[in-house]
C-alpha cells in the first residue's frame, strides 16, 4: 500500500476516534457523508418515480387510445375497409380496427352525464386495445350488434348509479329536424360491462357501444370516423404515420400518440430534468462540505504535513494524502446513498401505500391526477451516471483544500510547535 493512501485512511479513521480533540471535524465530516448520503439517494428515488411515470402515462394512456390512427381530413371516413387494408398489409403494423367516436349524454332518472361513446367491433378492438384485462364486469365481446349494450368507465358508471343488467339512456347531440323544433335523437341502452383503466379520464368519461349501434344512432351509414393501428414498436409510430401517409389517399391523414399525447410526456420528461437539476445541487452543496472540512483539517494537520516533508514527501504527496480523505469522505456517503436509494426505489410501491394507511390519507386522488399510484422503474443507467457525477464533484470538492496542503511551508508549520 502506497504511503499516501496509509497516510489518507489513518486521518479518516484518527478523525473518528479522536472526537474529543476534533469533534468539530468530525461533526462536519458526517454532515457532510450524510448530505451526499441524502442527495444520492433522492436523485435515485425521483428519477425512477419520473421514470415509472412515464412508462404508466405510457400503458395506459396506450392501453384505451392507439399507436396511430387513420382519419378523414374533413367529416366521416366513407372507404374505410380500403384503408384498413393498405394499413394492415404494411410492415410493423400488427391489427387493426375500425371506430366511430362521438359526444353523448347518458342520462338515468334525474342524472345526466356527457361521454364521450365510441362505436367498436369488439374482435378488432380487443386487438389494438388492452381493455379486456380492464374489465371488472362482463366483456368487450358481450356488444352484440343490434342489442344495444353499452360498457362504461368505473367512475362513470359509479357516478350514474347503474348497475350492468340495468338501463340506460343514450342521447346523441345530432338531432331530428322537425317543423316544431329540433329532437335529439336518443336510444336506450343495456349496461353489459364496467372497465377500469386506471385514468380517470378515460374511467369518468368513456362509454364503449357496438360499431353498428353507434352507426345507426348517428346516422352515419357505413362510414365511421377512422381506423385505429396497433404497431409492433410503438416508438416506430412517427415513421410508420408518415410513410403510411403517401399510400393512402390525399383526403385521409395519419396521426400517432406521440403528437395527441404529446404534453404528457413532453411534460414528465421537463419535470424529470429539472428535478435532476434541483437534487444535484444538493449533492454540490454537500460534497462542498467536504471544503470546509478538509481546510480545517489541513489547518489541524500542519505539523504533520511539515514532518512529511522534512522527511521527503513531495508536495503532490501531500495533495494525494488529503484528495484520499476526501474521496474516502464521498464515497462513504455514495455507497450509503446508493443502497438506501436502490432499496427505496425498488420497494417504493409497497413503501408508499403503508405511508397512506398511517398517515390517513391520499397523496395522488384520483379524480386530480392521471395515475393515483407512485409507480417506479429503477433504470441502472442513471444509478450509474448519478454515481459518477456525485463521485466526480466530490474529487472537485477536494483539491483545493489538498493544494493548501502542497504549498505549507515545513519551517513556518514547525515554528511554534
Amino acid at each position: 500500500m502506497k504511503y499516501e493512501l496509509l497516510i489518507g485512511l489513518r486521518y479518516v479513521r484518527a478523525r473518528r476516534r479522536a472526537a474529543g480533540r476534533n469533534g468539530f471535524i468530525s461533526f462536519i465530516s458526517m454532515v457532510s457523508m450524510l448530505g451526499i448520503a441524502l442527495g444520492v439517494a433522492a436523485l435515485i428515488v425521483v428519477l425512477s418515480v419520473m421514470n415509472g411515470f412515464q412508462r404508466e402515462l405510457r400503458e395506459r394512456i396506450l392501453g384505451v387510445a392507439a399507436h396511430a390512427q387513420v382519419v378523414a381530413y374533413e367529416g366521416d371516413l366513407p372507404n374505410w375497409q380500403q384503408a384498413a387494408d393498405i394499413a394492415q398489409a404494411y410492415p410493423g403494423v400488427r391489427a387493426v380496427a375500425p371506430f366511430v367516436q362521438q359526444q353523448g349524454m347518458l342520462s338515468l332518472g334525474e342524472t345526466a352525464r356527457g361521454t364521450l361513446v365510441r362505436g367498436v367491433l369488439p374482435e378488432a378492438e380487443n386487438r389494438v386495445a388492452n381493455f379486456a384485462d380492464k374489465m371488472k364486469a362482463g366483456k368487450l365481446t358481450d356488444l352484440k350488434p343490434g342489442e344495444f349494450g353499452i360498457i362504461l368507465g368505473s367512475d362513470l358508471a359509479k357516478s350514474m348509479g347503474i348497475l350492468p343488467g340495468e338501463k340506460i339512456t343514450l342521447i346523441a347531440p345530432t338531432g331530428l329536424v322537425t317543423p316544431a323544433a329540433i329532437l335529439p335523437r336518443l336510444k336506450q341502452f343495456t349496461l353489459v360491462g364496467v372497465f377500469d383503466t386506471g385514468m380517470y379520464e378515460y374511467d369518468a368519461g368513456l362509454a364503449l357501444i357496438h360499431m353498428q349501434d353507434a352507426q345507426a344512432l348517428y346516422r352515419m351509414g357505413d362510414s365511421v370516423s377512422g381506423v385505429r393501428l396497433a404497431l409492433n414498436d410503438l416508438y416506430a409510430a412517427p415513421r410508420i404515420a408518415r410513410e403510411l401517409l403517401s399510400r393512402l389517399d390525399p383526403s385521409v391523414g395519419v396521426t400517432d400518440w406521440t403528437r395527441s399525447h404529446a404534453n404528457f410526456f413532453r411534460a414528465v420528461q421537463m419535470e424529470k430534468k429539472v428535478m435532476s437539476i434541483i437534487l444535484s445541487l444538493i449533492v454540490a452543496v454537500a460534497a462542498f462540505n467536504i471544503v470546509s472540512t478538509l481546510v480545517m483539517a489541513v489547518q489541524d494537520k500542519q505539523a504533520d504535513i511539515a514532518i512529511l516533508r522534512t522527511l521527503g514527501a513531495s508536495p503532490r504527496s501531500i495533495m494525494v494524502v488529503f484528495v484520499i480523505q476526501g474521496a474516502i469522505m464521498g464515497l462513504i456517503g455514495l455507497g450509503i446513498g446508493v443502497t438506501g436509494g436502490v432499496l427505496l426505489a425498488l420497494n417504493l410501491e409497497t413503501v408508499v401505500p403503508a405511508i397512506e394507511r398511517a398517515l390517513g390519507l391520499q397523496f395522488l386522488a384520483k379524480d386530480v391526477y392521471f395515475i393515483s399510484d407512485l409507480p417506479s422503474q429503477l433504470l441502472w443507467g442513471d444509478v450509474f451516471t448519478i454515481t459518477a457525477m456525485a463521485f466526480v464533484v466530490t474529487l472537485l470538492a477536494t483539491l483545493y483544500p489538498s493544494w493548501r496542503a502542497a504549498r505549507i511551508n515545513p519551517a513556518e508549520a514547525l515554528r511554534y510547535e
